[in-house]
C-alpha cells in the first residue's frame, strides 16, 4: 500500500505526532508512506533522516499555487491513498486531486480530530464533499460529521494511538528540582496549548480551591498560546504566583508526565485527549471534563475521575480526592497504562487505518461506519 500524507501545520499538537506516529508506522511495516509538510513547521523537522518528504506551505486553504504543486507530485507518484491529516490539508488535497487526475482518482482519507462543527460556506463544503472516508479519533467526532451532514457509511473511528516505546524510553524529571518547588508537594500538570477551549481558566480556578485544603500543591501549566497573558493576570488577581507555574512549550512532554503526581485536563470541548492518553500510558491517574471523546478515553472510576465541563467545583473535588489518596491514585494510575495498551497503542491504530485504506481502496459500496472497539 502506497500513501501520502498531507499535514500543513507550522505547529507541533497532538494532531502533528499522530500524523508522524502514521507515517512511521506504515513505514515500519513495509508500506511505501510519503510526508507533504510545511518545511519550515515542526513536524517536517521531527521527521526522521531519510524520510520523504514533499515541501508544501500554502498561505491559505485556497492557496491553488500550493494545490498545483501537490497535484504535480502525486500525478508523478500515483499513490494508493491521499491521507489528509488536518483542515487545511483536506483542501489541498481536494484541490490537487481534482487538477491531477480524470476519474476515477485515489481515493481521498482525511482524519478529523477535533470536535468542532464543520463550516457552512461553499468552499468548506465542497473540499468534505471530495473526501472518500472520514477517520475519527472519537466516536463522539464521527456523530458529529453525521449531524453535519456527512453519510455515516463515509465516516470511521479509528482512536488515536500511543507510541508505548517511546513513552517507556523517556526519563523522568526532577521537576521541584528544576522550579526549585519544596520538596514533597504535590504536583498537579496539565498539558496543551493556551487556547480558549482548552479551558485552563476553569484549572486555575480550580487550584485556588484545591489551596484551600491542600496549601502544598503546585500546578504545573506545560504549553503556550494566545491565552498566556489572560491566564498570567488570573494567577495575579488570585494571588497564586507561588503555586501555579507556567512552563511555556517544552520538548519532553512525556517526561513532565512522570513528574506529575496528578495529571488533570481542563477542556470545555475536546475531540479525544491525547494528552490524558500519555498520562495514562506513563501510568498517572487523570482528572478531566466530561466533553467530546474524553469518557471514550477515561473508563471513570478506574483510570481517573470525569467533572462537567466549566465545572471548577467540580474539578477541585476530584484532585482533593485523589491527592489524598495514594493508593486510589497509584491503582487509577496502573489501570490507565493497561486501558492504553489494550485500546490505544500505535499498533492497533495503524492495524485499524490499514483496514480502512483496504476498504476505501476497493470502492465496493459496503458500509464504512464500523467503530474501531
Amino acid at each position: 500500500m502506497f500513501s501520502v500524507h498531507v499535514d500543513t501545520s507550522r505547529a507541533w499538537h497532538g494532531a502533528q505526532n499522530q500524523t508522524l506516529l502514521t507515517v512511521l508506522g506504515l513505514r515500519s511495516q513495509g508500506h511505501r508512506a510519503w510526508l507533504a509538510a510545511n518545511p519550515h513547521g515542526e513536524l517536517k523537522q521531527h521527521a526522521q533522516e531519510g524520510l520523504d518528504v514533499l515541501p508544501l506551505s500554502p498561505r491559505s486553504e485556497m492557496d491553488f499555487s500550493s494545490g498545483w504543486k501537490l497535484s504535480r507530485a502525486l500525478r508523478s507518484l500515483r499513490p494508493d491513498i491521499i491521507h489528509a491529516h488536518d483542515p487545511h490539508a483536506v483542501a489541498m488535497a481536494s484541490m490537487a486531486v481534482s487538477m491531477a487526475y480524470p476519474p476515477p482518482c485515489p481515493p481521498l482519507v482525511a482524519s478529523r480530530r477535533v470536535a468542532f462543527r464543520i463550516k457552512r460556506n461553499a468552499f468548506s463544503l465542497w473540499k468534505y464533499h471530495q473526501v472518500d472516508l472520514f477517520l475519527c479519533a472519537s466516536e463522539v467526532i464521527r456523530q458529529h460529521l453525521i449531524a453535519d451532514g456527512i453519510p455515516a457509511k463515509k465516516t470511521m473511528t479509528v482512536h488515536d494511538g500511543i507510541d508505548l516505546g517511546h513513552v517507556d524510553a523517556s526519563p523522568a524529571v526532577d521537576l521541584r528540582a528544576e522550579l526549585w518547588l519544596p520538596h514533597g508537594a504535590p504536583l498537579v500538570g496539565t498539558v496543551g496549548a493556551l487556547v480558549p477551549h482548552k479551558g485552563h481558566r476553569h484549572f486555575v480556578a480550580a487550584a485556588a480551591r484545591v489551596l484551600r485544603k491542600i496549601p502544598d500543591a503546585r500546578f504545573i501549566i506545560v504549553g503556550e498560546g494566545d491565552e498566556r497573558a489572560p491566564l498570567e493576570a488570573q494567577i495575579r488577581h488570585l494571588k497564586l504566583e507561588k503555586h501555579v507555574i507556567l512552563t511555556g512549550w517544552r520538548e519532553d512532554v512525556l517526561s513532565l508526565h512522570k513528574a506529575f503526581d496528578l495529571f488533570v485536563l481542563s477542556s470545555v470541548t475536546e475531540g479525544l485527549g491525547t494528552a490524558v492518553l500519555d498520562a495514562m500510558a506513563c501510568r498517572r491517574a487523570v482528572v478531566a471534563t466530561r466533553t467530546g471523546g474524553i469518557d471514550e478515553a477515561v473508563d471513570e472510576g478506574r483510570t481517573g475521575l470525569l467533572a462537567e465541563p466549566h465545572d471548577e467545583a467540580g474539578l477541585a473535588k476530584a484532585m482533593i480526592a485523589l491527592l489524598e489518596d495514594d493508593a486510589m491514585r497509584e491503582r487509577m494510575g496502573e489501570a490507565g497504562r493497561a486501558r492504553v495498551e489494550e485500546r490505544f497503542s500505535v499498533d492497533r491504530m495503524i492495524a485499524d487505518t490499514l483496514a480502512a485504506y483496504e476498504r476505501v481502496k476497493n470502492r465496493d459500496g459496503s458500509n464504512y461506519s464500523s467503530v474501531s472497539t
